[in-house]
């Protein structure tokens, strides 16, 4: 470059601060174009993932720390542990997560658009409809004070058992809570009954131990499927779908981790979790584990779609949902099983 102009001090000056000015530019778009990996949106290879604190949420997330998969795949992981799936979809919608983990009760929100399933978990049979000791059937709830967190899985098994019962919601005095205050409230007999989950219920069976488990997942096992899943923002899937490919790697190699060596998964988990092994073990123990070759021929099969289906339809009938919606508006399939290619 050739400068131009009378050599004074005033030019010379400016001519220095000119040559700063472009030499700052330039370092800066070094930077840009190179990026330094720290940014959790889908430009860095920084994730930002959400779990709920059991074997289900959390399990395939201690893997992937324990065994360096994150690395592996080009991914650095910012994980932060949930109470429940809608509290991610939220995350997920401002843009404060970039993926997350939801039980069977937070499916309607993918099916109403609110984000995209990237890849299913589990089969779950963790719920239950519990009551104080002396409650013996779901009828013996009306007029009863029932707590649920709202729009979970606790919430679904209490509406499948009340609707088996002939019953409704209108039938019981329904309270909404967190999962931590069900526990404080249902052990101190503040209420009469729950729509709740293990291992949270194990915690109570603590403080009550001759509690009843009126209704569980399996009860419904021959019209709905309950898949618990993983959740990614509807943004980052449509833009940046190699980084949702890589996150996919990661996960579908800790499934065949935990596939392979269950007992050593549930070790890894009870260590993340600061948790005895045996209270994961049990806590698993609810839950039908998916190897890879399962969950790739259930999603090509469109068996998957039926589950999803079958909730949609259930979330109809629940007011969750205006109608049923086709699950391949929101269950990425391909882009789980193309992860594996």
């Amino acid at each position: 470059m050739t400068w131009k102009g009378p050599l004074n001090v005033s030019t010379s000056l400016t001519r220095r601060h000119f040559s700063a000015a472009l030499a700052g530019l330039v370092a800066a778009a070094l930077l840009t174009a190179c990026g330094n990996g720290s940014s959790a949106g889908g430009s860095g290879n920084t994730v930002r993932f959400g779990y709920i604190g059991d074997f289900n949420g959390a399990s395939l997330i201690a893997i992937a720390d324990a065994e360096g998969l994150w690395k592996k795949h080009g991914l650095k992981a910012d994980t932060k542990v949930f109470t429940n799936g809608p509290l991610q979809i939220q995350a997920l919608d401002t843009g404060d997560l970039d993926f997350g983990y939801i039980g069977p009760g937070a499916m309607w929100l993918p099916a109403s658009g609110q984000a995209k399933v990237v890849a299913i978990n589990t089969l779950g049979d963790a719920d239950r409809v519990i009551a104080q000791p002396g409650i013996t059937s779901m009828q013996q709830l009306k007029g009863k004070t029932v707590a649920v967190p709202e729009g979970t899985s606790g919430d679904m098994i209490l509406t499948l058992a009340l609707k088996k019962a002939g019953m409704s919601k209108s039938d019981v005095k329904l309270v909404p809570m967190d999962p931590s205050t069900i526990v404080a409230a249902f052990s101190s007999k503040k209420v009469d009954a729950a729509g709740f989950w293990y291992p949270a219920t194990a915690t109570i069976k603590k403080q009550v131990p001759d509690l009843v488990e009126l209704a569980k997942d399996s009860d419904f096992a021959d019209t709905v499927s309950f898949p618990t899943a993983f959740v990614a923002g509807n943004k980052l899937v449509a833009d940046h779908p190699d980084k949702v490919k890589k996150v996919l790697a990661v996960l579908r190699d800790a499934i065949a981790f935990r596939s392979a060596h269950t007992d050593e998964a549930i070790s890894i988990t009870a260590k993340k979790l600061g948790i005895p092994v045996d209270q994961v073990k049990a806590d698993a123990g609810n839950n039908k584990l998916l190897d890879l070759n399962e969950l790739d021929t259930l999603t090509k099969n469109g068996t998957i779609d039926k589950w999803l289906k079958g909730m949609d339809d259930y979330f109809v009938g629940a007011g969750k949902l205006k109608q049923p919606v086709d699950p391949k508006t929101y269950y990425t399939g391909d882009l789980f099983t193309g992860a594996g290619q």
